[in-house]
């Protein structure tokens, strides 16, 4: 990875990071909406919920230039996967504009090239697959991935309250991958191979 992330930025082989997380739906209660912030007071809710289900947040960072993509689906299956990974291929990384990428990409049990020849057959997951070269994080190192680490800020500037249904998350995410995308600021890895040899 560490020699991945310091290479020079090629646009027609990108490095592009790529994560998944997991998000429950959670709404107020009826009758009881949270209160508004004040001067001087927290804002109130109530400890109670209703729980809307789950959703799937697929999220691609290309850390050289600043730029991210966020996908929500229903699941987090092989199907989803090989799916996002063709829209990758065909949407937003086409061709002949892009003529490979390299992705990171943990250990996860779906993350795998014969995913997609189980969705796709053998010539489409072909034809996917040429387009991208598979970097898979050490084991137990997943945090050496940029999107894991963008998750995190994810969380704190959008994912911070009770999100009650899909829309609202798609919309919420939308408007943060706007606001990140337009300061267009380069991801800086400062973890380094002097740094790692003494772990």
């Amino acid at each position: 990875m560490l020699t991945l992330y310091r290479r020079p930025y090629d646009p027609r082989r990108p490095v592009v990071c790529f994560d998944e997380k997991s998000l429950q739906l959670l709404a107020d209660p009826t009758g009881r909406p949270t209160q508004a912030v004040r001067p001087g007071h927290p804002r109130r809710q109530d400890y109670e919920y209703v729980r809307h289900g789950t959703r799937n947040i697929f999220l691609w960072v290309e850390p050289q230039v600043g730029y991210r993509h966020t996908l929500v689906t229903l699941r987090r299956t092989k199907e989803d996967f090989a799916k996002a990974m063709r829209y990758m291929a065909n949407v937003l990384y086409p061709a002949p504009q892009v003529e490979q990428m390299d992705l990171v990409i943990d250990n996860l049990n779906t993350h795998m090239p014969d995913t997609l020849i189980e969705i796709f057959g053998k010539p489409e997951a072909d034809r996917i697959l040429s387009r991208m070269m598979f970097h898979y994080t050490p084991l137990h190192a997943s945090w050496t991935n940029i999107a894991e680490m963008e998750f995190s800020a994810m969380t704190v500037q959008c994912l911070d309250r009770r999100i009650p249904d899909e829309w609202t998350l798609a919309s919420e995410l939308v408007a943060w991958e706007l606001r990140r995308n337009q300061r267009a600021e380069p991801i800086r890895w400062s973890f380094t191979w002097k740094r790692a040899k003494r772990l």
